[in-house]
């Protein structure tokens, strides 16, 4: 146990199942293991953080993929689907009939218009042709529900606004999207490819459910708004007055946290060791129980009093919040932060604004709670019976009629894009299958269904995989059906590791570089990471003038772009070999201990290190793990030879996409593009 337990502590940050999922165009947001072992290995090492660490704002739910499901009748949708009983589980279930192939990304997603109701073939991948009707089935199965939904709720706003004669046009959407990308400081191409790429939100989507209703709403909304002095005062306070720097403890028993209390205030040093050992929020554990520092009126008030009761070295009472308990330790006291005279105008109306806007949400938000009490609405999509006495309507919303072509249309127009990639890249896979001569089997889904279960835990009393829990818990999480999750998650998956398999090989020189990697020695250090050679070179300097562990970790805590490193006082994980940053390793392995390194640039970041001693290895003879590291490689091989080879796949194809234009084979965007669709 011992060498599994030290294996998982320095796994490499390998590539998860989601971004091959999210090739195929769906929703889905629980992620399946896809190589032969069914591991899915998630730790990432300390340096990988570094690079990503601006993009945080960015990053957002992913969402995996969406295929046919051929045996079901044309326009069925998701919605209807769900009225049905969910297809039993035991320890087998059964994939579609038939498989729509997939993969392919284009360079640079746009916006579907109102022109993709002008073509009837929307994509040929290698001489097959993928319909317009075909995608607009697609697109209603997956997203007819929530696509009907914001029709209804936009129409309900529409009809309020002629009542009161007021209008919103595209102009003013497009000066609304440009003032949220200024506060970004984006520009409106920026923030709208940002929305698109990195958030899964279409433009259009963005600018008809999001942006327009906001508008409308906050028109209806502006005469009842005002900001009361008490709320300016309060927000002033919250922002410039004086802030209490804590760590916390969070547990939900009582008994535990009594435990926790009484230890700390015993060992008040310790209290850093306690949080990461024993706290139940992982973020504030990871970080040794420090959170961002707590202002006034700036949430939970019991938070507050107990925190601003606090000298520095104190520690507070137990503080009961909802169904946990706290324990904080004040570190510092921060005073208030001066603002200028000069400035203090401009700071009153930015809080001003803060407040109206917030104001102006809530009231928003009751007038269109009380739109929706007040309108007579018929949802007929999820009413098949209805759906009967009333064909080709999918709703009423004050007597006006939503028709399927509507909801189809508008499905397109919002989701087709991506659910077309999703056909792409599928029938691709098909067409390689077929090449290969290899078939998915209903076996092949089941063990792949049954691995995802296993691995995330999902098991009966006698340790086999719990498909059936399983498989409940994707789907109502992910609000999609049995047939949608097999085709979206397990197919692709399986398929593209058919088609992967035979090169994955493990060597010798594998297996050894593994166990060095997973389990030889380990340097620990402490860490500084800058984000230019000026600051480098000043930190280093002072490190090398002070040479004590201490005066690191306060430079760190000072200087440090990586959260990590910066708010655990330059600590992070033991570096081993082979963790993906040769570079790094090895100058950290040339140090002795309270050596510092020299400067270490890695992408486009500056790292100093300060050894603090090694490890020694947990395991000593490669026959002991060998088993369980030759699966382990074979996991991690075989998820990169997938990605290869639907990379090989993707660039030996001809596609011609008419809603996204990529380049096929030969370099060449495809002639057979309509005018309208060329660069």
């Amino acid at each position: 146990m011992a060498g599994k337990e030290a294996k998982d502590q320095y796994c490499d940050a390998t590539e998860t199942t989601e971004p091959t999922l999210r090739r195929f165009g769906g929703r889905m947001k629980v992620l399946l293991t896809v190589a032969a072992g069914g591991v899915l290995l998630s730790s990432i090492i300390w340096l990988r953080n570094t690079d990503h660490s601006s993009s945080e704002a960015s990053a957002q739910q992913a969402k995996p993929a969406t295929v046919q499901v051929a045996d079901k009748k044309p326009g069925a949708t998701t919605q209807q689907q769900s009225q049905t009983p969910r297809q039993s589980v035991t320890n087998t279930i059964l994939g579609p009939a038939d498989l729509n192939a997939s993969p392919k990304l284009p360079e640079k997603p746009r916006a579907v218009g109102q022109e993709h109701k002008q073509l009837s073939v929307f994509a040929v991948v290698n001489g097959e042709q993928i319909s317009r009707k075909f995608i607009g089935q697609q697109t209603v199965k997956r997203f007819g529900g929530e696509v009907l939904e914001s029709i209804i709720n936009k129409k309900l706003i529409e009809l309020e606004c002629t009542r009161l004669g007021i209008l919103v046009t595209d102009k003013h959407v497009d000066m609304e999207i440009e003032v949220i990308a200024k506060k970004f400081g984006l520009s409106v191409d920026r923030w709208l490819d940002l929305l698109q790429n990195e958030r899964d939100i279409p433009i259009q989507k963005y600018r008809e459910e999001i942006i327009w209703p906001a508008l409308a709403l906050r028109q209806m909304a502006t005469k009842q708004i005002q900001v009361s002095p008490e709320e300016l005062s309060k927000a002033y306070e919250s922002e410039f007055g004086p802030k209490v720097k804590v760590r916390v403890i969070t547990v939900t028993n009582l008994e535990k946290a009594q435990q926790l209390l009484k230890a700390a205030k015993a060992n008040p040093d310790d209290f850093g060791s306690l949080a990461k050992d024993h706290s139940e929020d992982p973020t504030s554990a990871s970080a040794r129980g420090l959170i961002p520092a707590i202002r006034k009126h700036g949430g939970e008030e019991s938070i507050e009093l107990a925190a601003f009761s606090l000298e520095p070295g104190e520690i507070s009472d137990i503080v009961k919040v909802a169904n946990q308990y706290l324990i904080l330790k004040c570190e510092k006291r921060i005073a208030p932060t001066y603002v200028a005279p000069q400035f203090l105008a401009d700071a009153k109306q930015r809080l001003h604004d803060q407040i109206r806007d917030a104001n102006m949400q809530r009231e928003a938000s009751k007038i269109f709670k009380e739109l929706k009490e007040k309108a007579k609405v018929v949802n007929v999509y999820v009413q098949p019976e209805l759906g009967k006495q009333m064909p080709g309507v999918v709703g009423l919303v004050n007597n006006y009629k939503i028709t399927t072509r509507d909801l189809t249309d508008e499905c397109i127009m919002r989701h087709g894009a991506s659910v077309l990639e999703g056909e792409i890249n599928r029938k691709l896979l098909k067409q390689a299958l077929v090449k290969a001569e290899k078939k998915v089997t209903n076996d092949d889904l089941n063990r792949e269904i049954a691995r995802a279960a296993e691995s995330y835990g999902f098991l009966k009393a006698n340790g086999d995989p719990d498909l059936r829990a399983w498989v409940d818990k994707v789907t109502e999480n992910d609000n999609v059906t049995l047939d949608i999750y097999v085709q979206d998650a397990v197919w692709p998956s399986v398929a593209l590791e058919k088609l992967a398999i035979d090169s994955v090989k493990i060597s010798q020189e594998d297996l050894e570089k593994g166990f060095e990697s997973n389990y030889g020695q380990r340097v620990k250090v402490l860490a500084i990471v800058l984000q230019n050679q000026r600051q480098a070179n000043m930190v280093w300097e002072l490190a090398k003038n002070n040479p004590s562990d201490y005066f690191f970790g306060q430079l760190a805590e000072q200087y440090s772009v990586e959260p990590v490193s910066r708010e655990n006082s330059g600590q992070v994980p033991p570096i081993r070999r082979h963790g993906g940053q040769p570079q790094l390793e090895d100058e950290a392995f040339r140090l002795s201990k309270g050596e510092l390194s020299s400067i270490v640039a890695i992408g486009g970041k500056f790292i100093i290190l300060r050894c603090v001693g090694h490890t020694e290895p947990v395991v000593t003879d490669l026959a002991d793990v060998k088993t369980e590291l030759l699966k382990e490689l074979q996991d991690r091989k075989t998820r990169t030879a997938m990605n290869r080879t639907f990379a090989e796949l993707v660039e030996a194809s001809e596609v011609v996409n008419f809603l996204r234009p990529i380049k096929a084979a030969s370099g060449v965007t495809p002639s057979a593009q309509p005018p309208m669709f060329q660069k």
